[in-house]
């Protein structure tokens, strides 16, 4: 009997993957993002190097994501708070249809800029496999930290952390 569970214990633990799966041409933790130009949804065209300069918060949701719905109040808080003066904020959709994307930010009312992602070129750079995920860019577009999952943005704690990785006081 301790044969056969030692046995099963070793096919268990052989078949359980080691590392999780990326997306491919992900930018780690501490690398710089790659340039790349992003269709605008609410206005134009824009290069992510645009946003160099100032640290960026980068939000990827879609309009069919609740947790994405649920916290894009509270990143529209932050940003009419703190945006554009201590750093930047822009939205990236991952919608398929555009038209959806729009209608949610219609919606939402946010006061911040928003891009879509239909060919999955920012998706994949920034590891985007669940949604929604916001990333830290200081400003010469290094990826400080990623945080999957919706958040309160506006909080005391989720301030605390962006105060703390972009040295900022907020």
């Amino acid at each position: 009997m301790k044969i056969i569970i030692s046995l099963l214990l070793i096919l268990l633990l052989s078949a359980t993957p080691t590392a999780f799966a990326r997306t491919p041409g992900e930018v780690e933790i501490g690398s710089v993002l790659r340039d790349s130009t992003m269709q605008g949804l609410s206005g134009g065209a824009k290069k992510l190097s645009d946003y160099r300069g100032k640290p960026l918060i980068i939000n990827i949701w879609a309009s069919w994501c609740g947790p994405c719905r649920m916290e894009m109040g509270s990143l529209d808080r932050l940003h009419r708070r703190y945006g554009g003066k201590q750093f930047q904020m822009i939205g990236i959709s991952t919608d398929d249809y555009p038209d959806r994307a729009l209608a949610f930010l219609q919606q939402a009312k946010t006061g911040f800029s928003h891009f879509i992602d239909s060919k999955l070129v920012l998706e994949n750079m920034l590891g985007a496999d669940r949604l929604p995920l916001t990333v830290l860019v200081d400003g010469e577009g290094r990826v400080l930290a990623k945080y999957y999952g919706a958040k309160e943005w506006d909080s005391p704690q989720a301030q605390a952390i962006i105060s703390k990785a972009f040295g900022l006081r907020l």
